[in-house]
């Protein structure tokens, strides 16, 4: 993913069929959130394609501006929030919800500083090895990526689902890597995990449904633990 334009435009088709598959297997409101990640994870992708083309200029330039704007409001501003969010949502434990408020509440805050920052501006893009290099001007910047980086992973850890956990420490190391790897092109290559998140959503929601018929558990695909 996220390699090239068609790369981002064929992910964004295939995580959309999983992310349509997700909402299929939504039964109760607390779910909806986290079943339409996928969905919004393959917008976001296609989204890309365009800032690509706009960069290579294949695009009316405006449609690549849009494109960029569109692309970094999503990733800036709502998905730190909408992770932790969507997490909390599904946790049956009031006590482990309370664990996960601080990052909920964090990813807010990043949020806040990521798009007062974009609006302050200048925002800018370059095409880089494989990937797109989003240039913003963010103070103390390694300190607000490690931010986003604790808000959208801290609920995942907190969780009493073994499944869940392992995918928030699968997700930490592989946002250090790449955080290590370019932190201009973070948000990029960030959505390579856009698959593994689609892929985990919809395992989740089709074994919590399984889980639902047999008996009168709480939501999830396997015991807190």
């Amino acid at each position: 993913m996220c390699f090239s334009p068609q790369a981002d435009l064929a992910g964004g088709i295939v995580i959309g069929a999983i992310g349509v598959d997700a909402v299929g297997h939504c039964h109760r409101p607390r779910e909806v959130a986290l079943a339409s990640l996928p969905l919004l994870l393959a917008g976001h992708q296609i989204v890309e394609a365009f800032v690509w083309w706009g960069l290579e200029g294949h695009v009316n330039p405006g449609v690549g501006r849009d494109a960029v704007w569109a692309y970094l409001v999503f990733a800036f501003g709502i998905l730190p929030v909408l992770v932790p969010g969507a997490v909390m949502a599904i946790e049956p434990d009031r006590r482990r919800r309370w664990v996960m408020a601080p990052f909920l509440a964090l990813g807010v805050g990043v949020a806040a500083v990521l798009l007062w920052s974009m609006a302050r501006g200048p925002v800018g893009t370059a095409l880089g090895a494989h990937h797109i290099d989003y240039k913003l001007n963010v103070p103390a910047g390694t300190v607000v990526v490690g931010l986003y980086v604790l808000a959208t992973c801290g609920s995942l850890l907190a969780s009493t689902y073994r499944h869940v956990r392992i995918f928030g420490a699968v997700n930490l190391a592989a946002a250090i890597v790449l955080a290590r790897l370019a932190t201009s092109g973070f948000a990029s290559l960030w959505c390579a995990w856009a698959a593994v998140a689609a892929g985990a959503i919809t395992l989740h929601l089709h074994l919590a449904r399984a889980h639902r018929g047999v008996g009168p558990a709480p939501v999830g695909i396997d015991a807190p633990g």
